[in-house]
């Protein structure tokens, strides 16, 4: 089985479902949320796919980006369209905390180009 290749698929579905129930079913004021939770999920589930290769390299540290871009995902994209289907969160900064965790996503992955099988390897 390949993990994040299945993670990406999950992750893609969702966001072109959520977009599509955005566009259609939703108040229009909550749309926005709608539109930005799935844009981000989105761009990250293909970002999933990247990290089943990297990963597969041996790159033990893109495998942790993927942790914190899935992580991401479900705090950001999650708390957003909890917002806009449910109301306010009564948990306060989990929206910003999948900001942050996709953000160190990001920085890990970068980091992963170092070292075994990184910058100027094959």
């Amino acid at each position: 089985m390949r993990p994040w290749v299945a993670l990406a698929g999950i992750n893609g579905v969702m966001a072109i479902g959520f977009a599509a129930y955005g566009a259609h079913g939703v108040d229009p004021a909550m749309a926005p949320l709608i539109d930005r939770a799935s844009q981000f999920q989105l761009v990250h589930a293909v970002v999933l796919l990247s990290i089943d290769r990297l990963a597969g390299d041996g790159r033990r540290l893109a495998a942790v980006a993927g942790g914190l871009f899935v992580a991401g995902i479900a705090l950001f994209s999650g708390s957003l369209y909890l917002k806009a289907l449910a109301g306010p969160l009564p948990v306060p900064l989990v929206t910003p905390g999948g900001g942050i965790a996709l953000m160190l996503g990001w920085l890990v992955l970068a980091f992963s180009s170092f070292g075994r099988g990184g910058w100027g390897r094959r």
